[in-house]
């Protein structure tokens, strides 16, 4: 019996042993070592190995190149699997998967034969570096510079909270190759920045990065600040799409994929409140009967399962429009929104519904209460998506 297949080719039978597979190996290798792991802020270099063996840092990259080619609206449902259990390893592939994405669809043919079956393959991880200590949402306010100086570009410039940013190998820059230009986006542009040069295996020198920065949740994952003084490499292999000033449109475009992410992650950080709270709710007695009976505690749960499953259709309806190829700034700022709005009153209801078990360590509460404020904050604001939500829907209503 033929079974129905998504944009990118992947049949319903395949995403379901896919899922399966992941089920297996989050059950096995992973769920038992997330409470260690987290409370030790400690990297997880053999998770990231297993994850490079199912494929997951070449998820979206086109088979053309080495990667699984999958869809958004599959990939979200395997961020969405592996965040029900430790979110941050979602942030491992995610933010690699951003710089891939946009030498995907904006690089030279030779840039993406060059890059793309190393990124697919893991050989080579990275992100997206866009925010500075004085730049987050306001992207035009950024100050590191790359000046052209004969085939080579220099950059000099500080980016602080990438994500991979001491164990991965490279970062999608975003840069003032024109810090005079009017406006500012039209003098920025992306280079892809690695630490290494893969022909030759010599560091490159004036990059430098700092330690591990401390977070409130989101632990293990490698957060980072990176330093550029004089950095220098060729154009032809790092300035994305050979041309100056589209770096400004490159980065937003790639935001849209890890807005998608951000709500997949949040869905899975609610389903995993909701989840904990129903099976805490029938155990747990007050007055003689399970708590699951008080209607107190029935109109937590029923609100946390409307919300989760809003969430849930919020997200698949942003993947779906993204794999139609359909500008989907709006659906992903509504699913991002929204989830992570709900993944943060989930996880504050399951722990009033837990009581001081979920204020313990003992518990996932706690984790899953420090994990989704970031979700709110991560791939810009949740006060910036409603701007573009609402932007979006009066140029619709006028088109």
């Amino acid at each position: 019996m033929a079974t129905a297949s998504d944009e990118r080719g992947i049949s319903e039978s395949d995403e379901r042993a896919m899922l399966d597979q992941i089920g297996r190996w989050l059950d096995r290798d992973v769920k038992d070592h997330v409470m260690r792991m987290e409370h030790a802020d400690e990297y997880p270099h053999e998770m990231v190995e297993q994850m490079k063996d199912f494929g997951l840092f070449g998820a979206t990259i086109s088979p053309d190149y080495g990667g699984l080619g999958l869809s958004a609206t599959t990939y979200a449902r395997i961020v969405t699997q592996i965040s029900e259990v430790w979110m941050s390893l979602t942030g491992i592939f995610n933010s690699h998967l951003m710089m891939a994405t946009i030498v995907e669809k904006f690089g030279t043919d030779f840039q993406k034969e060059y890059w793309l079956p190393r990124f697919a393959a893991g050989e080579i991880r990275g992100a997206l570096g866009l925010t500075e200590p004085d730049a987050g949402t306001d992207l035009q306010a950024i100050r590191t510079v790359a000046l052209r100086d004969g085939d080579d570009y220099v950059v000099n410039g500080n980016k602080t909270w990438i994500s991979n940013g001491i164990e991965g190998g490279a970062v999608a820059l975003l840069v003032k190759t024109d810090p005079e230009a009017k406006p500012p986006r039209a003098g920025m542009s992306i280079l892809l920045t690695p630490k290494v040069d893969p022909d030759t295996g010599k560091a490159y020198d004036g990059y430098t990065t700092s330690g591990k920065m401390q977070k409130l949740g989101y632990k293990g994952i490698d957060s980072a600040e990176l330093m550029f003084d004089n950095y220098r490499i060729d154009a032809r292999r790092h300035l994305i799409g050979g041309e100056e000033g589209e770096g400004f449109y490159m980065a937003v475009g790639g935001l849209e994929l890890g807005r998608i992410n951000i709500a997949a992650r949040s869905v899975g950080i609610a389903r995993r409140a909701l989840n904990e709270s129903v099976a805490y709710a029938k155990e747990r007695k007050t007055f003689g009967k399970p708590i699951a009976n008080h209607q107190a505690i029935q109109l937590k749960l029923g609100e946390m399962a409307a919300h989760t499953r809003a969430a849930e259709l919020l997200t698949e309806d942003a993947a779906r429009a993204y794999d139609a190829g359909e500008r989907c700034d709006m659906e992903a700022g509504m699913a991002k929104y929204f989830a992570s709005e709900t993944a943060v009153e989930n996880a504050l209801e399951a722990m009033r519904i837990h009581g001081g078990y979920g204020y313990s360590k003992e518990y996932p509460i706690e984790r899953l209460y420090r994990e989704a404020p970031l979700m709110c904050i991560g791939e810009g604001t949740n006060e910036m998506q409603r701007i573009i939500i609402a932007k979006q829907l009066i140029a619709r209503s006028e088109a």
